[in-house]
């Protein structure tokens, strides 16, 4: 749960960035698992200013000064290449980072904790599951033009904020040391999820093995394309913007594509309780695919393109993975609301692996037609 914070603390935090005005009020905002973050509004002697205030979680980025520089690096490329596109005004398109008052994209107190502030969105929505195929597009298009922006930047000019973050290999190898190591009661009470989870071993080199070999390019990716980071635009729909920058690092846009099918295409929760209300939706999956492919058909090499149809599984097992293993652990990554959270939703995401695993023929076969039509 994010601790309670009173009006002063936060009065101080703000004082530190460059922000005229008095603090009207305070509020949480969204439903991360890592950060707190909190709607702040500020009155000027002409309107109310709404902010984005963060508190970063240095449990799990444990070099935030690293992310940090990775996220400035790519808020300035992506405003850069967005002002090359459309011109001056795109200010509902990109993230804007609010100094502090020694210049800096983030701010230090004396106890240790980091914060940081950019310009609230206004007229925008985020949602948490795609419910039309019309949303799905437009998550799917919003993240493959981020994908484009990035393009021509070098993975080489950014840091690794969170080692292995999409390493199935490296996952798989700490959930079965937490298998070892966990409690009797956790290990009996996931024993199925346990044994589900072993079977898909086969999954786990799918990319990786990829990578290593150089048969796939190393490229910067966003590595968080949850449907909950587009931006949507109140009046129209559309997805005009992409936010959480914390892990665009280097990677894979096979990463992307797949957390893009696992969040975009079925209408459950990510931590949906009745099983039977999870399954992937296959209109839903088409268009993601379509959204995502009108922006990167020319640009996927040909290694990639053949495995787009395996990235949604491939993700989906990872994140029930890492949801699997936390459990295990002791909950000590993802914030939980109630005790089984974390088993809660490991089910959901391999229950949803299963749906996909039924439909895989069709999801290659999409795929296939849509790069024919778009290529």
């Amino acid at each position: 749960m994010v601790k309670k914070l009173t009006k002063k603390e936060i009065e101080l935090v703000m004082a530190n960035f460059i922000v005229e005005g008095s603090l009207i009020c305070f509020s949480p905002l969204g439903q991360g698992h890592i950060h707190d973050t909190f709607l702040v509004e500020i009155k000027t002697d002409e309107k109310i200013k709404k902010y984005t205030l963060q508190r970063i979680n240095t449990r799990v980025f444990q070099e935030p000064e690293l992310m940090m520089a990775n996220w400035e690096k790519v808020a300035q490329h992506v405003n850069r290449k967005l002002i090359e596109l459309e011109g001056e005004k795109t200010s509902k398109k990109s993230i804007r980072p609010v100094l502090t008052q020694s210049g800096q994209s983030y701010y230090r107190t004396p106890q240790g904790e980091y914060w940081r502030l950019y310009h609230y969105v206004d007229g925008c929505h985020t949602i948490e599951t795609a419910t039309t195929p019309e949303q799905a597009f437009e998550a799917g298009r919003a993240f493959g033009f981020f994908q484009k922006l990035i393009a021509d930047l070098s993975p080489q000019e950014l840091h690794e904020t969170i080692p292995y973050f999409h390493h199935t290999p490296r996952r798989f190898e700490r959930f079965l040391l937490a298998i070892e190591q966990a409690s009797p009661e956790r290990k009996a009470r996931a024993a199925d999820t346990i044994s589900f989870a072993l079977s898909r071993q086969s999954l786990v080199s799918l990319v990786t093995d990829g990578l290593s070999s150089g048969r796939l390019p190393v490229r910067v990716s966003h590595n968080d394309t949850k449907i909950n980071n587009v931006l949507f635009d109140d009046e129209t729909g559309k997805g005009i913007c992409v936010i959480d920058l914390d892990t665009t690092m280097p990677g894979s846009p096979l990463y992307d594509f797949g957390d893009l099918v696992r969040t975009g295409t079925c209408a459950a929760a990510e931590d949906e309780t009745d099983l039977d209300a999870v399954a992937m939706d296959m209109d839903l999956f088409e268009a993601v695919a379509e959204g995502y492919l009108s922006e990167t058909a020319d640009l996927l090499v040909e290694p990639e393109r053949e495995l787009l149809f395996m990235a949604g599984p491939l993700i989906t097992f990872t994140i029930g993975l890492r949801f699997l293993t936390d459990y295990l652990e002791g909950d000590i990554y993802f914030k939980t609301k109630y005790p089984e959270h974390n088993l809660v939703r490991a089910r959901t995401q391999f229950k949803l692996l299963h749906s996909m695993e039924k439909q895989q023929r069709q999801m290659q076969t999409v795929i296939n037609c849509l790069l024919k039509i778009l290529r």
